[in-house]
């Protein structure tokens, strides 16, 4: 092993945990002999070519490391325009360099790059992927969870009871957004978690193309409800890839819309799903007599780099040695995950489907896991709109039962 040299690249956002596989895998690496290098500023320096981006890292430089937030070898997320030329400078750079084995660390998108990097170099470089995200939304063995995403989610719980306080002490509703451009899962587990009043997921909206006034008024309905239960605050929690199901014809309306000019990707991050569907809420309430106090804020941020928590300290140190371990006995072109106790790697053309992109894992809203968190959510279900039930909503909303019906029926096809 002596004399062949293993490189680190960062890709995608922050997650918590990153420094535990830079920490456990750079180690592992020079206990065998190997010379390792951390690329800093990831993928974005090697599609420019950049040669000292490379910097050697030693023991010292990484063991104490694992414990903290954010990425000593810094991350990047961008695409060059002309990709495909850009590509040929990236792998160009990784042969000047002399790099025998690659750890890439990121989501989705880094997958991708691995898997593409590990086709072209035809063995030349062996390579391995840890996968992170905050998103949960990469379909590991078992539903095992992406490194970082249970540091986000207790990060996420402790800000969500702070502000349920808020609401309660100021008698107002928050709408809160959270990250998961894709999927729901962290939106969810937060939400489950801190006893939120209400969590919107995109998985339960299966249109292609949601109307923003269906979100708003089931929102509206979970007031409604509430304030008939003596109860005039609460806190919504909003997956932002709520925002990516909206009717553009109908967002830019009221929106300015603006798209990624490399990807051509509406920017989630742009949108204010919570300022939106406030302004139509407060339309619903003003209806309705009832006059509420509701805040709009996102929360993303501040979980990605926090520092992790025991869990993803103690998965990620897995990683980086699995990692490390599959490339000297010769293996690439897999994902390292643990399973059933056990650390296994998982080649990567099972990551991908049959157009070629890498799988998403959605929330199953069928499971009994779903049904556990919407039984304890604070919102209209189908047996409301009888009896006892819709008669004391109806007064709530100043409606006949009737009325009420009419209005908010349609949610479940009532109407």
């Amino acid at each position: 092993m002596s004399g062949k040299k293993l490189a680190l690249v960062v890709g995608g956002g922050p997650a918590p945990g990153i420094n535990g596989v830079i920490s456990s895998a750079t180690i592992e690496a020079l206990n065998h002999g190997l010379e390792v290098y951390g690329i800093i500023g990831g993928f974005k320096s090697l599609f420019e070519g950049k040669k000292d981006s490379f910097i050697p890292l030693t023991i010292e430089d990484v063991s104490r490391i694992h414990t903290q937030g954010g990425s000593i070898l810094k991350t990047s997320r961008d695409r060059p325009e002309n990709v495909q030329e850009r590509f040929k400078t990236l792998i160009s750079t990784l042969y000047e360099f002399g790099i025998s084995y690659l750890i890439t660390i990121g989501g989705e998108g880094t997958l991708f790059m691995a898997s593409w990097i590990e086709r072209e170099t035809r063995g030349r470089i062996s390579i391995v992927h840890t996968p992170k995200t905050i998103d949960n939304d990469i379909p590991l063995p078992g539903g095992f969870s992406t490194f970082g995403y249970q540091t986000a989610r207790h990060v996420g719980v402790e800000l969500v009871k702070n502000i349920m306080e808020d609401a309660r002490s100021m008698d107002r509703w928050y709408f809160i957004t959270t990250m998961g451009r894709h999927t729901g899962h962290l939106a969810l587990g937060i939400g489950k978690a801190a006893g939120a009043t209400v969590t919107l997921i995109p998985e339960e909206f299966p249109e292609k193309r949601l109307s923003i006034r269906k979100v708003a008024d089931i929102l509206t309905g979970s007031i409604i409800k509430r304030y008939s239960m003596g109860r005039s605050y609460g806190v919504a929690i909003l997956a932002e890839g709520i925002a990516e199901k909206f009717d553009m014809d109908e967002l830019q309306k009221i929106e300015f819309i603006e798209k990624d000019e490399i990807s051509g990707k509406i920017r989630l991050s742009d949108i204010q799903l919570g300022r939106i569907l406030k302004t139509f809420v407060n339309e619903n309430l003003k209806e309705c007599g009832i006059s509420t106090n509701i805040v709009s804020m996102n929360i993303g941020y501040e979980l990605r780099a926090a520092d992790p928590i025991p869990f993803d300290i103690e998965y990620t140190r897995d990683l980086g040695y699995g990692a490390v371990n599959h490339l000297i006995k010769g293996g690439t072109g897999a994902i390292i995950t643990v399973y059933e106790g056990r650390i296994m790697a998982v080649p990567f053309v099972e990551m991908f489907d049959s157009k070629g992109n890498v799988k998403i894992r959605k929330v199953d809203v069928d499971s009994e896991l779903y049904r556990v968190a919407r039984e304890y959510m604070i919102r209209l279900e189908e047996d409301d709109f009888e009896g006892e039930r819709i008669e004391k909503l109806a007064n709530t909303a100043n409606m006949s039962p009737q009325k009420f019906r009419e209005r908010f029926g349609y949610l479940f096809g009532l109407c």
